[in-house]
């Protein structure tokens, strides 16, 4: 069974949904479509009691860059409701795929940033090409956290490193990605889909309801899920609005040094 929308595809095979996502050109960046396509996937996955695993990867070179910053500027739209509306339909996707019973196991292909470093985050187990590697980005152009970062990333590399990948964007490659608990394995690159696919379809052959179980009892050990990522989308909206924000992005979109005053 096979099911294509524009920007995220989704294929079932015994038991197991592999949702890729499909921007390949802009590396899996996502724009508004994006946002809603990824929801609509989630939605019927949790929907398919047949789906006992989730495998999650990027067509092409790059698992996600994260927002696309080109189509934000260039759709003309106010870019505060630009990233309500997309924060608003990836964090209803995210919420979806972390709490249902079926492991979501991600292939990490090329490069994580930003709200691409989320979605590895909200994977319960993270398999990652040789060549990966992963950045937050968010201040690089003057804009704060979505995508569950700010919840995810201390849970995951404590405070302090998540405060360095927030602050100086400093960028992981893929083995220390894994020594700082981003990531669960690393495998060559061209390996990364077949070992998260293996991993996906051993696990679908077990306890799925008690693996959910797990997954919502680790998930809300600490409450909060849902209020930080109206926070967060709440957050990074005021921000597109700021002067700060305009400098990171047409700096970032121009690939020159932004100047801050």
């Amino acid at each position: 069974m096979s099911s294509d929308a524009v920007t995220v595809s989704l294929t079932i095979a015994e038991a197991v949904a592999t949702v890729t996502l499909n921007r390949p050109d802009v590396g899996n960046s996502m724009n508004l479509r994006f946002g809603a396509d990824l929801l609509d996937v989630a939605r019927r996955i949790q929907a398919n009691s047949s789906i006992r695993a989730v495998v999650l990867t990027g067509a092409g070179r790059n698992f996600c860059f994260g927002g696309d910053l080109r189509d934000m500027v260039d759709s003309g739209r106010d870019i505060t409701g630009h990233l309500r509306e997309l924060t608003t339909n990836l964090h209803a996707a995210l919420v979806l795929f972390m709490r249902m019973d079926a492991p979501v196991v991600a292939a990490v292909n090329g490069t994580a940033a930003g709200a691409g470093l989320g979605l590895v985050l909200m994977a319960d187990l993270a398999i990652a090409a040789a060549g990966s590697k992963f950045t937050a980005a968010y201040t690089g152009v003057a804009l704060t956290p979505d995508g569950c970062n700010s919840y995810l990333l201390p849970r995951a590399v404590g405070y302090k490193r998540a405060m360095e990948l927030l602050l100086t964007n400093r960028v992981l490659k893929a083995e220390e990605a894994l020594s700082w608990g981003i990531v669960n394995q690393v495998v060559a690159d061209e390996e990364v889909v077949g070992t998260a696919t293996a991993l996906a379809s051993r696990l679908a052959s077990g306890p799925v309801g008690a693996f959910g179980g797990v997954k919502r009892l680790l998930g809300e050990s600490e409450p909060g899920l849902e209020e930080q990522l109206a926070r967060e989308s709440a957050t990074i909206a005021a921000r597109g609005a700021t002067a700060e924000a305009g400098e990171g992005i047409a700096a970032f979109l121009a690939k020159r040094p932004p100047k801050y005053a």
